[in-house]
């Protein structure tokens, strides 16, 4: 059967740094010098550690005990590659700007950060603060990112002729894997607002909470009690540090407005009614708590927006645009300006009450309201079908976009490992497992 050879990920080198973070930064470095040394290329070493701590990272993604020793040589012949790329890279002068490397820097350690609960326990994890982590691999994150700008000059903007599609095609048309059944939607999307009344005690329930907390209440316990938020009611409300981009607009310019131990007003969010409290800024990070109360819903409000999207649907019947319609009133960010539409996808990939419904549709129908969840939102849909295509073997006149893809692949991951034998012989390296 045909397969595509491995050609590297633009987020290889966001792996390889939170694989280092695997690592205990302080012994690492003291252990250095001491280190059995398992690989050279050119100027650049590999320690044992390092290889231990990509195979400890390989076992853990594929949620394995233990690897050969074949896997293991296949990773350090990925590391190797590695250095040799960023070799190559520095060779040919490429640049990558302090601001990229701090900016990807941010990026990763915020990610990471969230991942561990919080900078501050990211913090208590390393035994070093967050300016001591960006310092210990700001090195290693410009040596990935010149890596990885030198894969982008090389192959980021090769071509393929529609000859080279065909013979492709030709080449592997017995091997290529069947096309699952897909279908191209569009969707009007609509989240069931809660009556005024139920939002109205919602609002007044947070805003005595506040009041008792000015009055000196402990917003720890408070929190506990009364916060809607499971992931940080049991934390008291305790947000950690973060930076702008974390949190929904009306909440994030509430915190980032507040000095040291202020309170906001009580502020609305689409998750419901929010008490914050600022604990603590430091430089471009912030550190609240909150508590949240939702907004509870009733039967009457789902039956509200499933009448609304029938009156839609109806429209669309009676020779209204379902884009125009969808652009109007759809609540889901992500394609209410595209007018619903929606990337094809395997029909595997959806809920089984729309696969079960797309089954009796036909292109160009619409179906009945439906619920649905899109991001962190539940609410209701109707979906129109653009297209529809059952499983079937790979064509070129159905498929040429899908094998345009694959050949492209397949020729850049050649041209790839000829790149690859290239450096092994015009660079100096050495394997010592």
């Amino acid at each position: 059967m045909f397969k595509l050879p491995i050609f590297p990920l633009k987020i290889k080198f966001i792996l390889f740094f939170l694989v280092l973070l695997m690592c205990e930064s302080n012994a690492f470095a003291q252990r250095k010098s001491l280190e059995r040394v398992i690989a050279v290329v050119d100027n650049e070493i590999i320690l044992e550690s390092e290889l231990n701590a990509q195979v400890d990272f390989y076992m853990f993604n594929n949620r394995i005990d233990s690897v050969s020793s074949e896997i293991q040589k296949q990773i350090l012949e990925g590391m190797i590659t590695d250095k040799l790329i960023l070799a190559q890279a520095l060779e040919e002068s490429i640049n990558v700007s302090d601001d990229e490397v701090q900016q990807q820097l941010d990026a990763i350690v915020q990610q990471r950060a969230s991942q561990a609960g919080g900078e501050k326990k990211l913090e208590e994890l390393y035994g070093m603060s967050l300016a001591r982590i960006k310092i210990e691999f700001r090195d290693e994150m410009r040596k990935q990112l010149l890596a990885q700008r030198l894969q982008q000059t090389k192959f980021g903007k090769e071509h393929i002729s529609a000859r080279d599609v065909e013979m492709f095609f030709e080449a592997f048309n017995d091997s290529l894997p069947v096309v699952p059944a897909t279908a191209e939607l569009a969707r009007i999307f609509i989240k069931p607002k809660p009556n005024l009344e139920i939002q109205l005690a919602a609002k007044q329930k947070a805003q005595r909470i506040l009041d008792s907390l000015r009055m000196n209440g402990d917003f720890a316990s408070f929190a506990k009690r009364y916060s809607d938020d499971p992931g940080s009611a049991s934390e008291g409300g305790d947000l950690g540090f973060v930076r702008r981009g974390q949190f929904v607009k009306e909440f994030e310019e509430a915190a980032f407005a507040l000095i040291d131990n202020e309170f906001a007003p009580v502020v609305k969010t689409q998750f419901g009614f929010h008490v914050i409290q600022l604990l603590e800024r430091r430089g471009e990070s912030v550190h609240p708590r909150h508590i949240l109360i939702r907004v509870g819903k009733s039967a009457s409000d789902d039956t509200a927006a499933m009448v609304f999207l029938q009156s839609l649907k109806d429209s669309v019947i009676a020779g209204k645009s379902f884009s125009d319609l969808a652009k109007k009133f759809s609540e889901d960010e992500e394609t209410a300006l595209n007018g619903g539409a929606m990337d094809e996808q395997p029909m595997v990939q959806f809920d089984s009450e729309l696969k079960s419904v797309l089954d009796t549709l036909s292109i160009g129908s619409i179906s009945i309201p439906l619920r649905a969840t899109v991001g962190m939102n539940s609410g209701f849909q109707i979906v129109y079908v653009k297209n529809k295509m059952p499983e079937h073997y790979a064509n070129l006149r159905d498929d040429y976009k899908r094998i345009e893809q694959l050949a492209l692949q397949y020729k850049r991951s050649n041209e790839y490992r000829k790149w690859i034998d290239e450096l092994k012989k015009n660079i100096y390296w050495e394997s010592r497992l």
